[in-house]
């Protein structure tokens, strides 16, 4: 049966910044029905490496895992000294998986660099992420690959957004025992893609899950697609409440449980209030009864 966490989606710029403490977070999260906290690298309280063991017992005694860490490298740059880099960054946040009792450390292609062709990219991408296996696999940690669409503190888009060249990454990365897809239907909306087709092509693959929903606030996806070269997430994109928005839950899950997928799925939600993250969660434990029980 897979595992609920939830993701601080609406609080992590206060949780970057400091002015919001993960204690606040933690005590919020351990209200809800969920398993466990999926938690990001450049929150304010976790910069110091004797506080990851602090937190992992602090989420044992509150009955909360720390599944997943998402991270967001960036192996696109044409730059080998920058890449270099990149790599010694994403392990570090592997050892910070491990501290905090994370099984899965997220990984991403990069930016859609203009300058950076398709092959390149994907070659550049897998090299490096190939170059952090053997570090994981010594730290008992799976990295994560996600269809991602954009990291909220880059300036271009992920470089893998679109289907086809996810996949190809996929398979450029190849088999191996410490490497799965974490899964976002969301996100393959917002390319303009079908992500129950992204799903039938990687579900013997995917290991872990973000659920969320997505609506455009205004215009459309083709609109959305042309806004390349700003810093974040687009304003006419909004989270909406699971359940709500563009993606089919029944069909997303009827095709994992076909799989034996038992994985976390972790939520993107609560951006327009705790309400709907509570409703956001009473969807997901009911669709997962349904189908995985």
């Amino acid at each position: 049966m897979p595992k609920l966490a939830t993701f601080p989606k609406a609080e992590l710029d206060d949780l970057v910044r400091g002015s919001m403490r993960l204690s606040e977070y933690l005590n919020f999260a351990s209200l809800l029905d969920v398993d466990g906290v999926e938690l990001y690298p450049l929150i304010s309280d976790l910069k110091e490496p004797g506080s990851w063991g602090d937190y992992r017992k602090t989420c044992h005694d509150m009955g909360l895992e720390i599944p997943m860490l998402c991270c967001s490298p960036d192996f696109t740059h044409p730059d080998p000294d920058f890449r270099a880099h990149e790599i010694e960054k994403e392990k570090q946040w592997i050892e910070m998986a491990h501290a905090l009792g994370a099984s899965f450390c997220r990984v991403l292609s990069g930016q859609r660099r203009p300058e950076v062709s398709r092959q390149e990219g994907i070659d550049l991408a897998a090299d490096s992420i190939r170059a952090c296996l053997p570090h994981a696999a010594d730290h008992g940690v799976t990295l994560i690959l996600e269809n991602h669409y954009k990291d909220g503190f880059w300036h271009y888009p992920e470089f893998a957004q679109p289907m086809d060249i996810f996949c190809d990454l996929v398979d450029a990365v190849g088999e191996h025992p410490g490497f799965g897809v974490n899964y976002d239907p969301s996100n393959t909306v917002l390319a303009g893609e079908d992500p129950l087709e992204l799903l039938s092509r990687v579900k013997h693959r995917v290991v872990t899950m973000h659920a969320s929903d997505r609506y455009l606030k205004h215009g459309t996806l083709e609109d959305l697609a042309q806004e390349e070269g700003v810093t974040g997430y687009a304003e006419r994109l909004a989270h909406g409440e699971i359940g709500q928005g563009m993606n089919d839950y029944d069909a997303i899950f009827s095709t994992l449980s076909g799989t034996g997928f038992d994985g976390w799925i972790s939520i993107e939600d609560g951006v327009d209030g705790p309400e709907q993250l509570e409703r956001s969660v009473a969807f997901l434990r009911r669709k997962i009864k349904e189908h995985f029980s």
